[in-house]
């Protein structure tokens, strides 16, 4: 066998599940580290969006910046955000549980 064919039958098929998993798991990692992105970015952020195309931020810093408010609306668009990023990193961790059971080996 040549090596790329060693590759591309072995090395490949046996390390995308721990690729895959690591990366989005990482990912999920970073979506949800919050107190870092305060503390470093919470000085630029954007209040409201009037665009789908306009300029964005992280989530987790609009949900501090939308806890500032004493506004009711506020805290309920903030809880509403805090539950859709509840639900991104819940489903990126099973979708990264999914791939490593489904490309998982049995020796």
């Amino acid at each position: 066998a040549t090596q790329w064919q060693v590759v591309s039958r072995q090395v490949l098929p046996a390390a995308v599940p721990g690729i895959a998993t690591g990366s989005i798991l990482a990912l999920s990692r970073a979506i949800g580290e919050t107190a870092p992105l305060i503390m470093i970015g919470a000085i630029t952020y954007i209040s409201f969006n009037p665009t789908i195309l306009g300029p964005f931020t992280a989530l987790p810093i609009q949900i501090y910046s939308f806890l500032q408010f004493p506004q009711n609306d506020f805290k309920l668009l903030a809880a509403a955000s805090i539950i859709v990023l509840l639900g991104i990193l819940l489903t990126l961790n099973a979708f990264a549980i999914w791939i490593r059971n489904r490309y998982r080996r049995t020796w």
